[in-house]
């Protein structure tokens, strides 16, 4: 029922969060947020020192497809709004 600490996560989940939050965002007007620019992916894993690439990765895809739905889900949220009017 408690809200997990970051203590309890193991150290690769929070690499993939502290290396995801770093990376840029795509976003487009008309589109809204389309993930993570990824161009600087392989610097980050040189300096977190990164070996797990493959299990890291997958966090980060996670984290993004998460971001992109809900992003998606608002823009369209606010499009019925103003269809509404």
């Amino acid at each position: 029922d408690i809200p997990p600490d970051w203590e309890d996560f193991p150290e690769v989940v929070l690499d993939a969060i502290n290396i995801y939050n770093r990376l840029g965002d795509r976003v487009y007007p008309e589109i809204g947020y389309i993930g993570k620019d990824y161009t600087n992916l392989e610097t980050y894993f040189k300096v977190h020192g990164i070996r797990e690439k493959d299990f890291l990765l997958e966090i980060i895809e996670w984290l993004d497809t998460r971001a992109i739905k809900k992003s998606a889900e608002q823009l369209k949220r606010e499009y019925d709004k103003i269809k509404r009017k």
